[in-house]
């Protein structure tokens, strides 16, 4: 619940403290327990491990994985294989081979997540486990036919010592699931579950996302499943059933296992519950009964059991302390320049950044874009307004390679973009941001940001540009900001990465009028202040002639007008697409 300061050094030691503590108290279990209660907390121990990285591919990156167990079943027949041969290194070096396999079938599996998603997904999954242990049946794992033990590491042979071991194994998973949860690559997670195009947008890759996701997922199956095989000696196929995987699926949900403790908490209600149960004389397979309602209850509910108790308590501290709410009318901040005495280049004698040719882009008989060209010069912040169903969102997606089938040419730099993805066009230096809201909720401000911009920050260069553009301070959740501000911190992070040119696709959407007007002076700054020039969409004409020296006017997929602001507003066409020819008589 604590919350971490943004000190780099207090960042690393945080979990590295944890993690020590847990194993400490790891230590006193294990000289506290005897006999059948430290099988039992070993069980807790490897289950934990399990759906922790069960919580990174469902909660985190949000995909539906149902094979779990499947995971763990592939590193304990590493680990059983390699006991069988005698392998050199030992235990410790057969458990890390095991869920290095593991992590490889994991990204076979995760392929068809670059296709398929939510049940079509959990099918697969889900049919994958049924032949998994249809196999294990028939092939059984090595050395258990030949009543061939694995052997645990020596200074961890007995019971209790290998309970130890296992909390050393689970605090070193959790150090490493932090770090990377923290990190590009967890963001990366977050981003791909709350929007796919989002992410592409920003530079970052769809598939390497979802990729990494089953890759760490399945390790820490893998991983869990050596420890099994340690645990038990001889494992069977029986340790390793869909139906288990189904009901570790719907604890991870249940408990929000993407949260490190409370998969260590859904690790001891999966040994909890059907110890009570066999205690109070009840069949143990009820327990997949009640894990099922639980989930059933999560999944109606929107929420799970970690976020729950988090939002409480964040909403207790938020009353202690109120939160300063940023808006973007705040005031400038102390080392916004002056504005600049000498008088700036016409747009006709700047270098062109955006070359946009003949750009055509047509739904079956439809043409969304017809012959539509454009130039856009460095430093400078051109408008593309229109009416409704004009076609300026197509043109953002056409441009960005959000729809590649477009006809004509797309130039940055004098290279030409036709053919790349908008991953790639992204870390080119094209930028775009959404009229829909595709910050994910879930990650702060700071990591939000860190990820957009896709280069190194330090934290007084994200503090300057946040308050330059009134957005909340760094540590600010995201989710507890709203979606105008989140527009806002969208701008601030795309601006952060430096790019080339960034199309704002109506980023005053949700503003107030005085607002509009605070985001226009910021915005009138940024070419001089960051070296990049903007393409702004908007519907709002009091932000666009308060920004814009430039102006390009679509209408039916067409270019109506374009040229100098005073013209292009002047223009009878202009008016007339705007207002009508009634309104104009």
């Amino acid at each position: 619940m604590r919350r971490v300061s943004s000190n780099p050094a207090a960042r690393i030691a945080f979990p590295l403290v944890v993690g020590a503590v847990g194993i400490l108290a790891g230590y006193l279990l294990s000289v506290t327990l005897s006999g059948y209660f430290v099988f039992l907390a070993v069980s807790a121990v490897v289950a934990a491990i399990s759906i922790l990285g069960l919580g990174i591919v469902t909660g985190s990156a949000g995909m539906i994985a149902l094979c779990q167990l499947t995971f763990a079943a592939v590193g304990a027949w590493i680990v059983s294989l390699l006991n069988t041969l005698d392998a050199p290194g030992g235990f410790i070096l057969w458990l890390i081979l095991g869920g290095i396999a593991a992590g490889v079938v994991g990204v076979l599996v995760g392929l068809p997540a670059l296709r398929l998603r939510g049940v079509n997904l959990a099918v697969v999954t889900l049919g994958f486990a049924a032949a998994a242990d249809v196999t294990l049946v028939q092939i059984q794992f090595p050395g258990s036919t030949d009543g061939i033990a694995v052997l645990r590491p020596d200074a961890f042979s007995d019971d209790r010592s290998y309970f130890f071991f296992s909390v050393v194994v689970l605090a070193v998973c959790g150090v490493v699931v932090y770090f990377l949860q923290s990190g590009r690559w967890g963001s990366s997670w977050k981003s791909v579950a709350f929007s796919e195009r989002g992410t592409a947008s920003v530079g970052a890759s769809v598939r390497s996302s979802k990729l990494t996701a089953f890759a760490v997922s399945a390790t820490l199956g893998g991983i869990s499943g050596g420890l099994i095989a340690g645990q038990v000696g001889l494992p069977f196929a029986s340790s390793f059933t869909p139906i288990q995987s189904l009901a570790l699926y719907v604890l991870a949900v249940m408990s929000g296992a993407y949260l490190i403790d409370m998969a260590i908490f859904g690790g001891i209600v999966w040994v909890a519950v059907p110890e009570l149960l066999k205690r109070w004389g009840i069949p143990q397979d009820w327990a997949f009964v009640i894990f099922g309602v639980l989930g059933v209850q999560a999944l109606t509910s929107g929420s799970n059991l970690g976020q729950g108790i988090r939002n409480a308590w964040w909403k207790r501290q938020a009353a202690r302390t109120p939160m300063v709410a940023a808006a973007v009318d705040a005031p400038e901040p102390p080392d916004t320049p002056p504005a600049s005495t000498t008088t700036p280049l016409p747009a006709a004698d700047r270098r062109p950044v955006l070359v946009v040719d003949d750009l055509g882009v047509a739904f079956g008989q439809v043409k969304a874009l017809d012959g539509v060209s454009l130039v856009v010069p460095e430093n400078t912040v051109l408008g593309l307004i229109g009416p409704n169903g004009a076609g300026k969102s197509t043109f953002v997606d056409a441009v960005t390679g959000f729809l590649p089938q477009h006809t004509g040419t797309v130039s940055l730099d004098g290279r030409v973009l036709n053919g790349l993805s908008a991953t790639r066009r992204a870390r080119l230096g094209l930028r775009r941001t959404f009229q829909q809201d595709r910050v994910p909720p879930t990650l702060t401000v700071e990591a939000y940001v860190r990820f957009v911009a896709r280069r190194r920050l330090t934290i007084a260069e994200i503090d300057e540009t946040l308050a330059f553009f009134g957005c909340p301070a760094a540590r600010t959740r995201m989710q507890s900001v709203d979606v105008g501000t989140r527009r806002i911190v969208e701008v601030a992070a795309n601006v952060l990465s430096r790019p080339r040119i960034l199309i704002l696709d109506e980023p005053a959407a949700g503003l107030s009028h005085e607002e509009h007007l605070a985001l226009g002076r910021r915005l009138l700054e940024t070419p001089a202040r960051f070296g990049m020039s903007i393409v702004l969409i908007e519907h709002d004409l009091d932000l666009v002639r308060s920004v814009c020296s430039e102006l390009t006017v679509l209408d039916f997929g067409q270019v109506l007008a374009s040229g100098p602001q005073a013209e292009v507003l002047a223009d009878r066409a202009v008016m007339k697409a705007y207002m009508g020819e009634t309104e104009m008589l």
